[in-house]
């Protein structure tokens, strides 16, 4: 696995995969950690989410982040986005080999998004505008949740899984933002989460793909 999957300025216009994203939002991180992890070389357009550039509106009627276009394909909504590079791209798979496995893994996936992500959306996607009661609600739900299921991540070493998938695409952007959504999970009572945590955060795709924007968050230096 490349260390570096986003190729020069010069290289990047010439490349197939052209990824518009939000520079510091957990749904564009989850596809640049896709295409690092499975090696595609992209260009990579990072977008002011309050300035999209016309050409955006152009491929998408949404102008919404992410945007993956693939020669002719446009897409826009991140889990199509996923399962299209599974499916396009077969190096490192993100899903298992067996259908019912696969099945299941998708179901892990929905679950994520119904009782982790969606709180995480809450607290994340318009922390302006969020009404405080909602906010705290938010913030309590999902810790708690986290903290009663960290057990499930002592068993493997990644979701469900002995192998890097889907599901940690998902989880690794939203954990990397607990500060942000100013959760704390303390280590007596989610050892096995934090060391989870550990893990993803250390690989070299995620630490590839983090923007100055994810990175200047937890305070790490800036790439040379």
């Amino acid at each position: 696995m490349s260390d570096s999957p986003i190729l020069s300025e010069s290289e990047q216009r010439h490349a197939g995969v052209v990824l518009y994203a939000h520079p510091d939002q957990h749904l564009s991180h989850r596809v640049r950690l896709a295409l690092a992890e499975k090696n595609v070389a992209y260009r990579l357009i990072l977008v002011d989410p309050t300035q999209r550039p016309e050409d955006l509106l152009d491929l998408n009627p949404y102008a919404s982040l992410p945007t993956l276009v693939d020669k002719e394909l446009r897409l826009y909504h991140s889990m199509i986005i996923l399962e299209y590079l599974e499916e396009r791209y077969h190096q490192t798979r993100l899903l298992p080999d067996h259908p019912a496995s696969r099945a299941e893994y998708r179901q892990y996936a929905w679950r994520i998004e119904q009782d982790w992500l969606q709180l995480a959306n809450t607290l994340l996607m318009h922390p302006d505008s969020l009404d405080p009661t909602a906010a705290k609600q938010a913030r309590h739900e999902l810790r708690n949740s986290l903290i009663s299921l960290s057990p499930l991540f002592a068993k493997r070493p990644f979701f469900m899984s002995d192998q890097f998938g889907l599901c940690d695409c998902m989880l690794a952007p939203m954990l990397w933002r607990l500060a942000e959504m100013r959760i704390e999970l303390p280590s007596s009572l989610a050892a096995p989460l934090l060391a989870y945590c550990q893990r993803l955060f250390t690989r070299p795709a995620f630490l590839a793909t983090l923007t100055e924007q994810e990175r200047q968050a937890r305070h790490l230096p800036r790439m040379p």
